[in-house]
């Protein structure tokens, strides 16, 4: 039996790509999606109608606003792919807002908002078989709180830290995304180490922390670890709720044989001595602060998916100009 079928035995496995062709060879449950994987995808021509069609759904929203235009076509097309990835999993799909309104609430919702319409107009319900995906800023799980009370499900992303992870539960988060590889890559250059053993990887222990308290303290917020360097990551967190894993690690455990044991069990969290804790948003920012590689990965990772965002953009206003 291979490791990806025992995976998937006690973990919910989520492709993260925006490229179908993957995403239907390893049959996950779920998809998620970023603007980093949608402007990979954007430029393979198999995918091209899907960007000729936002590209005239925001010429015609935008009128000549070229702004506006912009945001309307990057919001079709993010809903393009993510409609079209719903034709093949069975699951949810999750769909990034803006990076940029990372530190507004009230813009962040808006835009949430206006992707449920597009959504809707395409044919899919939004509530049920979408996430919106939001960065895990004090404002950020603010607007995620309220999505969340009109039905419209969050993933929170770019989560570093236990203090983010128990806001997002306490905003009642659906979701919630920590970056295990990118914690890695924070602690490598920082101790000046070629790596760790797969149980002291401090993202794989940043996972398993939440995971503990959140089955400990009866949270239904899942926990789906993202953003995996290696195949021992994965496999060190085997039994957590879910797993985002990229084509090319899914083709590892796909074509790799062995036993996958447990790692995080739900009944042993919950008989653990695990203290319950909240955060208001002083305390939530100073605790952020006082963790260099939350401060710093947060900041980074909003700042990427931005510039791949404004990259989108300028690509899809190439395509403009020639169709």
């Amino acid at each position: 039996m291979t490791k990806l079928t025992q995976l998937k035995s006690m973990t919910t496995v989520v492709a993260d790509t925006g490229d179908f062709e993957a995403i239907a060879e390893y049959q996950p449950q779920d998809a998620t999606t970023n603007p980093s994987l949608i402007y990979k995808a954007a430029q393979m021509p198999q995918y091209r109608e899907l960007v000729e069609d936002a590209v005239l759904f925001g010429q015609e929203r935008g009128s000549a606003d070229r702004q506006t235009q912009a945001r309307w076509t990057m919001d079709k097309l993010a809903v393009n792919f993510g409609a079209e990835i719903l034709k093949i999993v069975p699951g949810r799909v999750s769909t990034e807002v803006d990076a940029r309104l990372s530190f507004d609430s009230a813009a962040t919702r808006r835009r949430a908002e206006g992707l449920v319409e597009l959504y809707e107009q395409a044919g899919v319900d939004p509530r049920t078989r979408v996430l919106f995906k939001i960065a895990s800023t004090w404002e950020g799980i603010q607007a995620a709180q309220a999505l969340e009370r009109q039905g419209i499900h969050c993933n929170l992303t770019l989560l570093f830290s236990f203090a983010q992870a128990v806001a997002a539960a306490d905003a009642g988060a659906t979701l919630i995304s920590p970056f295990v590889g990118r914690i890695l890559d924070w602690y490598k250059s920082a101790e000046k180490v070629a790596g760790y053993p797969a149980d002291e990887d401090p993202g794989v222990q940043s996972v398993t922390r939440i995971f503990n308290y959140y089955k400990r303290h009866g949270y239904d917020t899942v926990v789906m670890g993202a953003s995996f360097r290696n195949l021992e990551e994965i496999l060190e967190l085997a039994g957590c709720d879910y797993l985002t894993i990229s084509p090319s690690l899914l083709g590892e455990l796909a074509s790799t044989d062995g036993d996958v044991p447990r790692k995080l069990d739900p009944e042993k969290a919950r008989s653990m001595d695990i203290p319950k804790v909240s955060f208001d948003e002083p305390s939530f920012r100073w605790e952020v602060n006082e963790e260099a590689m939350a401060t710093e990965k947060l900041a980074e990772g909003i700042r990427l998916f931005a510039a791949d965002t404004r990259k989108l953009e300028q690509f899809a206003h190439e395509v403009c100009q020639n169709c």
